[in-house]
């Protein structure tokens, strides 16, 4: 078998790097709309916060106690490692800070958004692109209804919404168990504590940790719908496109995570 020809491997090259640019161009485009959509009051009629509690509630509150006590337990034995080691190194004075900068500013939203992709991303994705190749969105279409306001930005509004509150949540399970933890279960160190606290929370990194998880909340809803939607017709195209979603999720979130890293610490 006759190996290719450099023009043809400059045209196949050519052609997939093309492939790759237009599929970042779906993403962002469709990231822009569904933040406009997401704060126009008219986007909220009774059928997309139908849509939108749906997306909550299969996203978040169903696994919101696993999630939870699965949370909680790798805190413990994290913050207990940290404190541990800080301790043997008389590091002690620091192992409050360092725990919380650990787990509430890196690794809890991190861990968060990956459960919600692996959860509801995939889900999500493979719904649309079956969607896509039974012809339901043009059906949707033809009836006069936008899918994008109706059916898809209710799920990314959902799916942020979920990141959000469930890396709330869990930020401040560790934040109770790493006060237990270092200071026993004393309520007199509630002073020393909120000053390691406020001091850790200023505002640039409240800011840079927000933007974080809200970015990792529209991330997890957005690439799977616009690599779904991008879909050949063809049921057997519906793997491949749920885990080129995937793909390009995993890579986004881990940007994020080092962007974010970027910002706080270059």
């Amino acid at each position: 078998m006759n190996s290719a020809s450099p023009p043809d491997l400059l045209t196949r090259s050519g052609s997939g790097l093309l492939n790759w640019l237009h599929g970042w161009r779906a993403v962002f485009r469709f990231a822009g709309v569904a933040i406009v959509e997401s704060l126009t009051p008219r986007t909220y009629n009774s059928a997309t916060r139908s849509v939108v509690l749906k997306q909550i509630y299969f996203t978040a509150w169903q696994i919101l106690p696993r999630f939870t006590l699965f949370a909680a337990l790798l805190s413990y034995v994290l913050i207990q490692i940290v404190v541990d080691t800080a301790r043997n190194f008389g590091l002690a004075d620091y192992a409050l800070e360092a725990t919380i900068r650990l787990l509430v500013l890196e690794i809890l939203p991190l861990m968060t958004a990956l459960f919600v992709a692996l959860r509801s991303g995939a889900a999500t994705g493979t719904e649309v692109v079956l969607m896509n190749i039974h012809n339901e969105i043009q059906a949707i279409e033809a009836a006069g209804v936008d899918p994008n306001r109706f059916e898809f930005i209710p799920r990314v509004i959902g799916g942020a919404i979920s990141v959000l509150a469930l890396t709330a949540v869990t930020s401040s399970i560790a934040l109770l168990i790493a006060y237990v933890v270092v200071y026993g279960p004393q309520y007199w160190n509630l002073p020393d504590f909120a000053r390691v606290v406020a001091h850790i929370f200023d505002l640039p990194t409240l800011t840079i940790l927000w933007a974080k998880v809200l970015a990792f909340g529209l991330a997890v809803t957005v690439i799977p719908i616009t690599e779904a939607l991008a879909a050949p017709k063809k049921l057997f195209f519906a793997p491949i496109a749920v885990l080129r979603g995937m793909v390009r999720l995993f890579f986004v979130l881990m940007l994020i995570e080092v962007l974010s890293l970027a910002l706080k610490y270059i």
